[in-house]
Order: C-alpha cells, then sequence, then structure tokens
C-alpha cells in the first residue's frame, strides 16, 4: 500500500513540474523575443483607462483559471501583466493579491476545478454537481472581494507598506 501511495505521490508531483518548467520556459522564449513588452505596449493602447485595462485582465484570469492550474498561469501571464498593470499605474503588491483570488476562483470552477475534485474525493457519495452548487457563492465572494479591492486598493497594500517603512 505504501509504494502504490509513493507511486501516485510521484506522479503528480512530476506532472506538476513538468506543468511548471514548460512555464518557465514558455516565459522565457516570450521574453526573450519581447513579445511580453509589445503585447504590455498593445493592451495598454487598447484599454481607454486603466480600470477598463484592469476588467480585461481579470476576465482574462478567470477564463485562464478554468482551464489551467495557477503555477502554470501565474508562471506563464506574469512576464506580460507585470509591464501591463505597472505601466497602467497600479501596485504589483495590489495585483499580486488580485491575481491570488483569480487563481482561487479557477480552484473552484470547472471544467478543472482542481478543488471540486478534491472536495468529491473525500465525499465521493456527493455529487460533482452538488459540489459546484455549494461552491457557488464562494465564487460570488471572491468576484465582490476582487470589487472591493478595487475600490479600496489600501485593505491589500496597507501592511507592506507598514512593514517596508
Amino acid at each position: 500500500m505504501i509504494w502504490a501511495i509513493l507511486t501516485e505521490g510521484m506522479q503528480e508531483s512530476v506532472m506538476l513540474m513538468l506543468i511548471i518548467a514548460a512555464s518557465f520556459l514558455f516565459s522565457f522564449v516570450l521574453s526573450n523575443l519581447y513579445v511580453t513588452q509589445s503585447l504590455a505596449n498593445e493592451m495598454v493602447a487598447i484599454a481607454s483607462n486603466k480600470w477598463l485595462l484592469m476588467l480585461y485582465i481579470n476576465i482574462f484570469l478567470l477564463i485562464a483559471g478554468c482551464f489551467l492550474p495557477p503555477v502554470a498561469i501565474i508562471l506563464m501571464t506574469a512576464p506580460i501583466l507585470y509591464p501591463i498593470i505597472t505601466a497602467a499605474g497600479f501596485d504589483p503588491i495590489w495585483f499580486g493579491v488580485i491575481l491570488t483570488i483569480n487563481m482561487e476562483i479557477g480552484l473552484i470552477t470547472p471544467p478543472v476545478g482542481l478543488n471540486l475534485f478534491v472536495i468529491q474525493g473525500i465525499a465521493p457519495d456527493i455529487s460533482i454537481g452538488k459540489i459546484l452548487k455549494g461552491s457557488l457563492p464562494f465564487v460570488l465572494l471572491m468576484v465582490l472581494q476582487i470589487v472591493i479591492l478595487c475600490i479600496f486598493p489600501e485593505i491589500a497594500t496597507w501592511l507592506p507598506q507598514a512593514v517596508m517603512k
């Protein structure tokens, strides 16, 4: 039984490490080909104001979160999004909090919804549909949390600013 546990753990670890390695390689190639810089300039030019840009970024992150694991999204999009948000005048720490909330929403929404399957494994007698219905209020609360953080960014930045003084 221990051998089966170790084998399954190793398979999951290798899968995650391959995703991370491929994401890092992808980010490196994008950065060296100046794709990230030119994409950042284009996105800043497209959005008429910075809040519309943030809306586009949040929608992109929510859609990506439905299909990719958070580590892959962060590693693939950070080199692209960092210049965009800094050029728009957003605080990178604040955006990191927004990004994290978006990734958490992706973990509880289908089709990938890794946390939904974890709950299904813990309670196999409960259907995935029932688990999904139970997670819907949390998705709505996290979207509300993003809106509140956009209105009051100091919620996310006051502690780091207090520590850095």
